[in-house]
């Protein structure tokens, strides 16, 4: 299969530079790599430009999740399309085994394992284990009533696209606040395609948020499923897959770090009235909501 490596980047810093290196390390002369920057200050660019890879510039105000990876769409080659971001740091092998899953004509999109990085706090840890488990898993329609929203789970952080379907059912949207991969997912299900988690394809990327990030992050979750409200009706809403997490993170934390039990309170009554304000996002002031957000631009 021909494959395009996408990386949007936005002053990616010293990670960048080492996310650019193992991807150097793992495409082969006929991977195409394209980098689509949003005016970054740093050497974002120049990285690129030492990589040897393809580079698409816009304006920063310009950025969305879903219409800047559609329009590195437009420019990709091939039949698959992979999408990383500029803090994912690929393991050795990660192109051929995501490939491997697109053996299965049905396969519209594959997403692999992430893995903590080296400086990751307890929550953060947990959040890997909890959400990329050790064992592979395809998902399909018939899966849905089992797995409820769990079923359409992705993420653009590494995710694998078979373009002629991505093309043939309009991409990503072009003015999602965040999770168009979600989005793109669950039109996928409902269209009749699979979505596949690879275990075996991985990357390092994980978050060591603070409490306020935590909040405008589900803040912004929850504008998603407000305006995407068919995604719920659909699939079902994310309220028990979050119960799981909390049980999940407090039986790890008893178990390995205690003493961060009291922080991963104060991170999950954040993130429940987060999501909740985020749901009712149009009954709130409209001059508040930027402030409420981790993505202020998507509302100027």
């Amino acid at each position: 299969m021909k494959i395009t490596i996408v990386v949007p980047t936005y002053n990616g810093g010293n990670i960048w530079r080492l996310v650019a290196k193992k991807i150097s390390e793992n495409v082969s002369p006929t991977t195409k790599v394209i980098v689509i920057d949003s005016q970054s200050k740093d050497q974002s660019v120049l990285i690129a430009e030492d990589a040897g890879f393809s580079i698409i510039g816009i304006h920063s105000s310009e950025f969305n999740h879903g219409g800047t990876r559609n329009l590195a769409v437009e420019h990709a080659d091939g039949d698959i399309v992979i999408f990383l971001t500029q803090d994912a740091i690929p393991c050795e092998g990660f192109i051929e085994h995501i490939i491997e899953t697109f053996s299965d004509e049905s396969v519209a999109v594959s997403f692999g394992r992430q893995l903590p990085h080296v400086d990751a706090n307890p929550l953060a840890i947990h959040a890997r284990i909890f959400n990329y488990k050790e064992i592979g898993y395809t998902t399909s329609l018939e899966d849905t009533e089992r797995l409820g929203i769990k079923s359409v789970f992705t993420s653009n952080s590494f995710a694998a696209y078979r373009k002629s379907i991505f093309e043939r059912l309009g991409g990503f949207p072009s003015n999602t606040i965040l999770s168009e991969d979600m989005y793109f997912a669950a039109k996928a299900v409902k269209a009749g395609y699979k979505v596949c988690y690879c275990a075996a394809a991985q990357v390092h990327h994980s978050h060591n948020y603070t409490p306020m990030e935590e909040f405008k992050r589900y803040f912004d979750i929850g504008v998603f499923h407000y305006d995407e409200s068919w995604i719920r009706k659909s699939f079902g809403n994310a309220g028990g897959e979050g119960r799981k997490f909390i049980m999940s993170e407090i039986n790890y934390l008893l178990k390995n770090h205690p003493l961060w039990i009291p922080r991963a309170f104060l991170h999950n009554f954040l993130k429940i009235t987060a999501y909740k304000l985020g749901l009712n996002y149009r009954r709130i002031p409209r001059s508040w909501v930027p402030h409420l957000s981790m993505h202020r631009r998507f509302w100027q």
